[in-house]
């Protein structure tokens, strides 16, 4: 409790309480002392994340600006896309005959050719990936380009560097999926420390949740990074879990399996009956999607370019009013075209676990929550540089201060 001092009128704090608030602010300089550490080694890494990550929330866009003769087409009226085995079959015909189709993404407007991703070996054993764009109403090719070719360090293109940036750091993939997993986890730390140090232990909530009117450019730095961390966590959290998930799937999977059961479907291979058997086309693949999810509109296409791989079509759009989520991934075996694995929260089998993952790309793109969620990520990736140069100006300054002092 506080009380009044008989000689100067002054409100002052009661001892236990005086106590209890020195100890509140020990306890926040330490977790302080671990923010900055975390901050000043990991704030290079979080700004290129956040950048990248930025792009990437509108690449689809960009790429067809960078782009135009190849990935947009212009529609003629009353026209139908042509069936999709055409429109494979015209991709494959623009490439070598040892060319493997592994993915393909459908046609996102009405102005947006078919693009189809090929990995091409040739004899010295490297590996080139190639796109082709293919127009849906025609099944004629729109063009082609090289995206990267195996041990070159930097990609072909604008968009796959900001890919290989985001998800790799140009590193390569052994070293990449430890670095980028583990500087993510690092970064959940760093915003949880950077909450626990924002916390106005003196309930002074305007203060911490506004700009100080008049104040100069220290006060001013300061503020932009409390306020920049504060607004963007609620999103940043969940950004950088999912991140790591998606980089870390073998490692996170299991810890959550802890709380509740996880089907991952990366994990499903095709058996063939027999050692000759034939196998269905990613056409047919999608046209036993579109079966299961009439309403669904295909959007990623997973190829089955070697025996034990499974064909995935994941479909935008489809039709679930008890679900906020829209998208649904159907795993097929390319031998039988069994249905090997439906990545559906609605079904009444969905355990928590694969609701919880199933949230995890749409929450990291912001596509679960349409333009205002890809809007909100994309601000947060650009916050991040924010938060690393203002927290370094924070620290210069902090550094200068106890110098002049101890003068």
């Amino acid at each position: 409790m506080n009380v009044t001092n008989p000689q100067s009128g002054l409100i002052v704090r009661s001892e236990p309480e005086h106590h209890s608030l020195a100890r509140l602010k020990a306890r926040r300089q330490r977790w302080l002392t671990v923010h900055l550490w975390l901050g000043l080694t990991l704030g290079l890494l979080l700004s290129i994340y956040g950048i990248t990550g930025s792009v990437l929330v509108f690449y689809p866009e960009i790429d067809e600006w960078l782009h135009p003769e190849m990935l947009t087409v212009q529609p003629p009226e009353h026209a139908e896309y042509r069936p999709l085995a055409e429109i494979f079959a015209a991709g494959k015909a623009a490439m070598p005959p040892q060319a493997k189709h592994n993915f393909a993404t459908y046609p996102r407007n009405e102005f947006a050719s078919f693009k189809l991703r090929f990995a091409v070996a040739d004899a010295n054993g490297a590996v080139e990936r190639w796109e082709v764009g293919v127009d849906p109403y025609t099944a004629k090719v729109t063009g082609k380009q090289l995206q990267e070719r195996s041990g070159d360090w930097l990609p072909n293109t604008f968009i796959g560097l900001m890919f290989k940036l985001h998800y790799a750091l140009l590193l390569p993939k052994d070293i990449s999926t430890v670095v980028v997993g583990l500087s993510g986890i690092l970064l959940i730390i760093s915003t949880l420390t950077g909450l626990i140090v924002w916390w106005p232990l003196t309930s002074k909530w305007r203060q911490a949740l506004v700009f100080k009117a008049g104040a100069g450019k220290v006060r001013f730095n300061y503020d932009l990074h409390k306020t920049s961390g504060f607004y963007t966590a609620l999103v940043m959290i969940p950004v950088l879990f999912s991140g790591v998930y998606m980089v870390l799937p073998h490692n996170v999977v299991p810890v959550l399996e802890l709380f509740s059961p996880v089907t991952y479907r990366y994990w499903f291979h095709s058996t063939p009956s027999t050692p000759d058997a034939p196998t269905i086309g990613m056409d047919q693949a999608v046209a036993i999607a579109l079966k299961q999810y009439p309403t669904g509109r295909p959007h990623w296409i997973y190829g089955a370019p070697n025996p034990s791989q499974t064909y995935t079509v994941c479909q935008d759009g489809v039709d679930a009013p008890d679900s906020i989520l829209q998208r649904r991934c159907t795993v097929i075996d390319r031998y039988s075209g069994k249905i090997l694995d439906l990545d559906d929260p609605s079904l009444p089998t969905a355990t928590a676990g694969e609701i919880f993952t199933h949230w995890q790309w749409p929450l990291h793109s912001g596509q679960a929550f349409g333009m205002t969620g890809r809007i909100l990520v994309f601000i947060t990736g650009l916050a991040c540089p924010v938060l690393f140069v203002t927290g370094v100006i924070r620290w210069r300054q902090k550094s200068r201060t106890k110098q002049v002092r101890k003068g």
